[in-house]
């Protein structure tokens, strides 16, 4: 897995070049603008909601002494956890709405790296891109949240704090990543099958899934190109491991 994981961050590289090789900077547009947007409210929401989190948190504590201390604490706590869940949010509202704009982009990306025009796969619409986008992604993050909320708990005992954090990072690069793929998988499976495919590859999609996240820390240029390179970086990683596994049909050839 970790050599998989290696190939999912280094397939970044040659992401600009390919980009503008294939003309596809026009198709970002839109998920760009969906990014911006959402990530804008996130920021927002958290700064905004973390004084009121904070002063419900402070009730807890009874005494005088300290009041304002842990009100303080209270509040960048609350403001910590609140763009924490907002991020995981992020990752797959951008995504799921995003799909029916990165499908074409993972198509032409395929269409180059096989040297073919026209494939003669599964055919799905905008209604369908977009629903099969929501689903995935709704299913992700109810199996993030599920992950991460106890480990960030057990994230306060001292020591563990380290451990926990590497976790949720990792957790999160991996349901990114699973995004990022399933652009090219859903021209070729079914969703079940993509998530089996998904589990035999894991290590690709935490590899794409870290350069993801780290992207989400650059302020404003990050939340503009993370998609961009992310789903060229998956897109070519994702038909490589198709076409390795001979799961690329003769009818797609």
């Amino acid at each position: 897995m970790v050599r998989n994981i290696f190939r999912g961050i280094t397939a970044y590289a040659g992401t600009f070049k390919l980009i503008s090789k294939l003309n596809l900077w026009k198709y970002f547009g839109v998920p760009i603008g969906i990014s911006i947007v959402v990530a804008s409210t996130i920021i927002i929401a958290a700064y905004g909601l973390s004084d009121n989190f904070g002063n419900y948190i402070s009730k807890l504590w009874i005494w005088d002494w300290g009041k304002e201390t842990f009100l303080l604490i209270s509040e960048i706590l609350s403001g910590v956890l609140i763009l924490i869940i907002g991020f995981i949010l992020y990752k797959h509202i951008v995504m799921a709405l995003a799909a029916p704009f990165m499908s074409p982009v993972s198509e032409k990306i395929e269409a180059h790296l096989l040297g073919v025009e026209r494939h003669n796969h599964r055919d799905t619409s905008f209604a369908e891109q977009l629903w099969r986008g929501t689903r995935i992604n709704l299913r992700n993050l109810l199996l993030e949240l599920l992950f991460t909320i106890p480990i960030i708990l057990i994230g306060f005992i001292p020591v563990v704090g380290i451990i926990s954090t590497v976790l949720v990072f990792l957790i999160q690069a991996y349901y990114a990543g699973f995004g990022n793929m399933d652009y090219t998988l859903e021209r070729h499976f079914k969703y079940d099958e993509s998530i089996t495919f998904v589990k035999e590859h894991r290590g690709l999609a935490i590899g794409n899934g870290i350069v993801f996240m780290l992207f989400l820390l650059i302020p404003v240029i990050g939340i503009i190109l993370v998609l961009p390179l992310s789903v060229t970086a998956a897109s070519t990683e994702t038909v490589k491991a198709l076409k390795a596994q001979n799961r690329l049909t003769s009818h797609d050839l």
